[in-house]
């Protein structure tokens, strides 16, 4: 073990923990936190997700439950998180580090078994890991009792708060013993954060790690980028960068559990491997979900903040933001699944013009510049192609075994040129990457909107006198910036169930082309507009005409708001 854990006054069992699982020098956050948090002081750590914030913690808590021995009471320590992962991850991380101490750990959570927890509970268990709204259940049973406990954590403070755990933790606090130690910890530190500290804390000491080591409010070596893309090319600038970026994993934030589930149908049904994940859905199908993407059977997740919030995944490269997060915490809690602990990663948004001022609000909280960059253009995509077919080849010729090829070669040199032939099978080589006529089409440049902010325009109204997003397909600012586009009108919608998939089927089945044809899709509640390629868009509606939808036949044409 090095220098710098060994001065930190740590038990030998921990130091020989830490050696095992390959840790070497401690973080500036836990280079900090640790030797006050042993003297027994309460402590605010202001600090940028993934900076190491649970050994900070969880260490000088398993030494103090050491010291208490085997005679402490059970729980002696309460850590609340504001989600089910986070307090897996947590709980998991505690066990490691304090196995040799033997402690036990206990993470509670809505989804799981509530009996199971009981069980557990009423067996007795060293630290508890939960979430505030089960806390609050087992308290009220009263099947967790706080009174014996000597440490409190309050783990992510303001994403607590964000998630409207206000009430549960005062409620949480109250029922705990009034000398505990309290930690709370927090990437940033709004009013309401200042307040639960001066309530709840007594002289603690305030360690502000994201000011100096870290950019305010920013995650460490994360490359931001933005790109202004009209709403109606936002799936294609999507495919587009990540054709260019070749992410190993990724996750893409968007708003609202329905924009998840429709862009996670829409992205698959255009070849990707993707999944879902928000608050809608069961604590089983979140694990299948987290399992899927940790090994590699899925390479992008689509969730939502709240769904998204804890995740600590190794693998992932890349962050992308298919809609700005109205608030700017929002996007400093995103960016900060990558970039953690010393990894390099990237965070890329996808603005709509009118969203423009929404990236210098967070230029202004993160003290960081965004660089909006220029969308990746057609020549962009196939150099890009091109380049990885010289990276595949490369990788064969080095691997060998190629006779068994030979004598095709030979037998087509004594007729072309060695050259010609290596062109031809670059050229096959190319081809077989199915570009598609929407991929060979530009995505228009926009200038950011000029508008002051408040003065927003209102959206367009649907046929029901619903708000439509702003750059819907077939909108004003649609129509004048698409060239060899076609938007077609379907007469049936999400009050008839159909789904983005459902369309991609429909038209790839009935008209025979590929699903990478298909470009935008937008469902409103009784119609949806479909992209395609102009040179495409006779035969679709032909062949839909034709054809049945969820069991009906249903109107297509073009959309008249185009022609008008």
């Amino acid at each position: 073990m090095s220098a710098g854990f060994d001065g930190l006054g740590l038990d030998a069992r921990l130091l020989d923990a830490l050696t095992t699982l390959g840790y070497e020098e401690p973080t500036p956050i836990q280079q900090e936190a640790i030797p006050p948090l042993l003297e027994g002081r309460d402590l605010v750590g202001q600090a940028a997700t993934g900076t190491g914030k649970t050994a900070a913690f969880a260490l000088p808590l398993l030494q103090r439950l050491a010291k208490l021995g085997t005679e402490r009471p059970r729980p002696s320590a309460l850590v609340l998180v504001p989600t089910r992962e986070l307090a897996m991850q947590v709980a998991e991380a505690v066990h490691r580090y304090g196995r040799a101490l033997e402690a036990s750990v206990l993470p509670i959570y809505g989804g799981q078994s509530f009996a199971q927890q009981l069980r557990v509970l009423r067996r007795g268990v060293d630290v508890v890991v939960a979430t505030p709204g089960r806390a609050l259940d087992h308290i009220n049973r009263e099947t967790l009792q706080l009174g014996g406990v000597a440490v409190v954590v309050l783990d992510e403070a303001d994403e607590m708060l964000d998630m409207g755990f206000a009430e549960d933790l005062e409620a949480i606090l109250a029922a705990t013993p009034g000398e505990r130690q309290t930690v709370l910890f927090s990437a940033t530190m709004p009013p309401r954060i200042a307040a639960i500290a001066r309530r709840h804390l007594r002289d603690p000491v305030q360690i502000r790690i994201a000011g100096g080591n870290l950019p305010a409010g920013a995650v460490p070596q994360v490359r931001q980028t933005a790109y202004v893309v009209p709403r109606a090319h936002k799936l294609a600038a999507l495919s587009r960068v990540l054709d260019l970026e070749n992410p190993e994993a990724a996750i893409v934030f968007c708003r609202t559990r329905t924009e998840v589930d429709e862009l996670t149908e829409t992205v698959n049904a255009h070849g990707y491997r993707a999944e879902a994940l928000h608050g809608g859905m069961t604590q089983e199908q979140r694990d299948r979900v987290m399992k899927k993407l940790r090994g590699g059977t899925a390479d992008l997740l689509i969730a939502t903040d709240v769904a998204a919030r804890g995740l600590d995944i190794t693998r992932l490269t890349h962050v992308i933001n298919y809609d700005v997060p109205n608030a700017p915490e929002s996007y400093v809690h995103r960016i900060g699944r990558v970039g953690r602990a010393g990894r390099e990663g990237v965070a890329i948004t996808l603005a709509e013009p009118r969203e423009h001022r929404l990236l210098r609000n967070i230029e202004q909280l993160t003290k960081r510049k965004i660089d909006v960059a220029r969308v990746p253009t057609v020549a962009d995509l196939r150099a890009r192609r091109l380049e990885l077919i010289r990276a595949s080849l490369r990788e064969t010729l080095l691997a060998g075994e190629l006779d068994p090829f030979r004598v095709v070669v030979a037998s087509l040199a004594d007729e072309f040129d060695p050259m010609e032939i290596a062109m031809a099978a670059v050229k096959l080589a190319k081809e077989a990457t199915g570009a598609t006529a929407d991929e060979e089409r530009e995505i228009p440049e926009v200038a950011p909107s000029r508008e002051r902010p408040g003065r927003e325009k209102r959206p367009a109204r649907d046929r029901k006198g619903e708000g439509v997003r702003a750059g819907r397909p077939g909108g004003r600012q649609g129509r004048a910036q698409d060239n060899g586009v076609a938007r077609l009108f379907i007469g049936a919608g999400r009050d008839a169930g159909v789904r983005p998939q459902d369309l991609v089927g429909a038209i790839t089945g009935e008209a025979g082309i590929r699903g990478k044809e298909v470009g935008a899709i937008e469902i409103a509640d009784r119609f949806s507009i479909v992209e395609v390629s102009e040179d495409v868009a006779a035969q679709v509606i032909d062949a839909l005409r034709g054809s049945k939808l969820k069991g009906k036949k249903v109107t297509v044409r073009r959309d008249v708001a185009t022609e008008r």
